[in-house]
């Protein structure tokens, strides 16, 4: 299966994305959804004045900090191929087979599966390292690829 995806990928005169390439896209894409916190909860965290209180705040957030990274990845891979990171680095996210942008579906299903990676020490990204297609979990779950525009 991996082979045929490779001569397609070939074939269409495309090549899957570099490690390094979706790294710095996710490092863009985190801090615009910190900075996106940010600006939604500043009252919030214009009154904190102890590391403590700064800490129970973000704790008390976590779900709303991943509700927008599940909206915030669901819509951009499925209206766009691409988070803004992504289009930064010019790489794209497409299904495995057509090659094209995921369904929403689909890219709801990614979004959430990267979450549940990410809670689990983002072993699912560092499976891409291990993979031919570069395929972390949440690609899997899904099944797309990430490739070079």
């Amino acid at each position: 299966m991996n082979e045929e995806i490779l001569e397609r990928l070939d074939r269409e005169n495309l090549s899957l994305s570099t490690i390094n390439r979706r790294g710095w896209a996710f490092f863009i894409d985190e801090m615009i959804v910190s900075f996106l916190i940010m600006i939604i909860y500043w009252e919030r965290f214009s009154s904190v004045s102890t590391p403590q209180e700064m800490i129970l705040t973000m704790n008390s957030m976590v779900v709303y900090v991943i509700i927008l990274k599940i909206i915030y990845q669901t819509f951009f891979v499925w209206y766009y191929g691409a988070t803004v990171g992504k289009l930064l680095l010019k790489i794209k996210v497409v299904d495995r087979e057509l090659f094209e942008n995921p369904t929403l579906l689909n890219s709801f299903i990614r979004a959430v599966v990267r979450i549940i990676s990410e809670m689990f020490f983002y072993l699912g990204f560092v499976w891409a390292v291990l993979n031919p297609l570069r395929e972390t979990w949440h690609d899997k779950a899904a099944k797309t690829l990430v490739i070079n525009v």
